[in-house]
């Protein structure tokens, strides 16, 4: 549910002391779409062909995005640190994905509004009042949260409507990589695991096991912070705090952080 003007801060505050690249990944923004065979894979390419094109020598990923930049990261020569905040890497059943045909389902019937309340709930990424309340209020403080956001779009902007469906190949990326933990021990580049201390547990959970797995490992948590932490503070998130981490490791010399 999100797109590069979602991190526009984050690379802002960054941008002083590296040169930032700030993609759209498919069906985001100015970015096409993925074909109905949508895969890791396509997701890894699109992050070489950048790379490539550009000589960036780091990449940083945020939650379904972490996930692609821990594969790029093994499977890219190119890459020579990686910094991920919170992949949904299910380890041994930490996250069920039981409510994926229902968000299918409600997706592929238009009821934009359930789905997103399905998905929400089933990634647990909603504020905990959100589990004590019934569908209907979920549903209908979605659609006034959609209408309310629409009505003040700008030209260009990425609305919640419009990044609705892009949920479903974020869900098929989870599930594809679930239980996939030994496959990073062959990890090359150094990386930085980033995670807040008030997000859900099997984001956690995975972290832990990823900081066991990888052999170039540092994780920085940050007790105060959530899932949002890295996104735009008028969404919630503290972008400035993450890039003095993100700045510290980028700027250090190999090994040294």
């Amino acid at each position: 549910m999100e797109s590069s003007q979602s991190h526009l801060q984050l690379a802002e505050a960054l941008a002083d002391d590296f040169r930032v690249y700030l993609p759209d990944r498919r069906g985001r923004g100015l970015s096409g779409s993925f074909a109905a065979s949508y895969a890791v894979q396509n997701e890894v390419e699109d992050v070489e062909a950048l790379l490539a094109e550009t000589g960036a020598p780091y990449v940083m990923g945020v939650s379904s995005g972490a996930l692609v930049a821990l594969q790029a990261s093994l499977v890219v020569p190119s890459i020579r640190k990686t910094a991920i905040f919170e992949p949904p890497l299910p380890v041994k059943g930490s996250v069920s994905m039981d409510f994926l045909p229902r968000f299918q389902q409600e997706l592929a019937e238009g009821k934009l509004s359930s789905a997103l309340v399905t998905g929400m709930l089933g990634a647990q990424l909603g504020p905990s009042v959100f589990n004590a309340l019934p569908r209907w209020m979920l549903k209908r403080l979605t659609e006034m949260m959609m209408a309310s956001e629409d009505k003040k779009a700008k030209d260009g902007d990425v609305t919640f409507h419009m990044l609705a469906p892009t949920l479903s190949d974020d869900f098929r990326l989870v599930a594809e990589m679930s239980d996939e933990l030994e496959r990073f021990r062959a990890m090359r580049p150094e990386v930085l695991l980033l995670g807040g201390g008030k997000s859900p547990a099997y984001l956690r959970t995975a972290l832990d096991a990823l900081e066991k797995s990888l052999p170039r490992v540092r994780r920085v948590t940050f007790p105060s912070l959530g899932h949002g932490a890295t996104g735009n503070a008028n969404r919630g998130g503290k972008p400035k705090i993450v890039a003095r981490e993100l700045r510290r490791f980028f700027a250090s010399s190999p090994d040294a952080y």
